[in-house]
């Protein structure tokens, strides 16, 4: 992606907001928090209305807002801590001895965010920020000090000449380039990087999230067994304890995990990811919010369960209801593109997918 010409005419406020989902991606893979992000990029939608009259065209409006945005992430990281997984902190613990823990704050974490906030309904420009929005690239960026992760970002993702990336950072080309040089190094010893390709939901990858979405609401632990990869790790934010390997994974199912047994699951969509909004039974015959799954898939597999479990903050950002009565029907399709964020609920007289 590259920046656009200048114009000399002042952009109005719709022009403005066209731009509102690529900076918030921007400002995600800065931060690497969905609040923090939105934060972010409505200061710099105030900031720019309130510079409209200075704005003279000599650069290009996106251009001119990825700096205000850029400058407004770099001055909320100053002093603030790095964000990570789980997997960034401790070992895998083995189900026999694993113990939750006490909670960890909410600026400890990666947060997941909707791809209803950052990726637009064309398929050639969301198969290309899909894959720098994803858990993995985005804990990785937090590796990097803010500037670094700033010129990283501007230069491999959005493809900007180093003369430009200096310009907004206020700072020369040979600067730009030996911060490059650095984050490329940094990033690298994480084993992630931008190039690393993202798999389009196939017809395959369809099957395995039906025959997942089956299994897990029917509790088969048998059946999802089959489904993980044999490395697959289980991560539960905001407790740092995380599990790896399937057996590890089922044997954590059934015994500290076994109350999900029953849950229903609504499929949405988060970091380039399909996800789950995950609910268990209740007394009345409903289900309550649980956890929002982001899973990982890789050759036909799942490696990864995400299982993020502050859902009082997650679902309402997701567009995930608060409740589900009994008897409501859930569309077990994951939505396309156009799609992303609104899932839809009904209570039918002969329930579809019931539990």
């Amino acid at each position: 992606m590259t920046t656009p010409t200048a114009t000399s005419e002042k952009p109005t406020e719709r022009e403005l907001e066209r731009h509102r989902r690529e900076l918030t991606a921007h400002c995600y893979r800065m931060l690497g928090s969905a609040f923090e992000a939105e934060d972010a990029v409505q200061e710099t939608m105030v900031r720019a209305w309130r510079s409209l009259d200075r704005f003279e065209g000599r650069s290009s409006l996106r251009s001119w807002l990825y700096r205000i945005a850029t400058n407004v992430c770099l001055t909320m990281l100053s002093g603030a801590g790095r964000r990570a997984r789980p997997m960034d902190l401790s070992s895998p613990v083995p189900t026999a001895s694993a113990e939750l823990g006490p909670p960890l704050p909410e600026t400890a974490w990666i947060e997941p965010m909707p791809d209803s906030r950052t990726l637009t309904a064309d398929p050639a420009e969301t198969a290309e920020a899909r894959e720098t929005i994803r858990l993995a690239f985005v804990a990785a960026l937090q590796h990097l000090a803010p500037r670094q992760r700033a010129v990283l970002i501007l230069r491999e993702v959005l493809s900007w000449k180093a003369s430009e990336v200096a310009e907004l950072l206020d700072t020369t080309v040979a600067s730009v380039n030996s911060a490059l040089q650095r984050a490329r190094a940094t990033l690298a010893a994480t084993g992630a990087s931008p190039a690393d390709p993202a798999e389009p939901l196939t017809a395959e990858h369809r099957e395995l999230l039906a025959r997942y979405l089956d299994a897990f609401e029917r509790y088969d632990l048998d059946a999802l067994t089959t489904l993980l990869h044999e490395d697959a790790t289980l991560s539960m934010p905001p407790y740092d304890l995380w599990l790896r390997g399937r057996e590890d994974v089922r044997a954590w199912m059934a015994g500290p995990g076994i109350g999900c047994a029953g849950s229903r699951l609504i499929p949405t969509w988060a970091n380039g990811s399909p996800a789950f909004g995950q609910y268990r039974p209740t007394s009345d015959g409903g289900h309550a919010p649980w956890a929002l799954q982001v899973l990982e898939i890789s050759a036909g597999r799942v490696t990864g369960i995400n299982a993020f479990l502050d859902t009082e903050r997650f679902f309402p950002l997701f567009g995930l209801p608060d409740h589900l009565p009994p008897g409501a029907t859930v569309d077990p399709g994951f939505p396309g593109a156009g799609e992303l964020g609104r899932q839809d609920l009904g209570e039918p007289e002969e329930a579809e997918h019931a539990p």
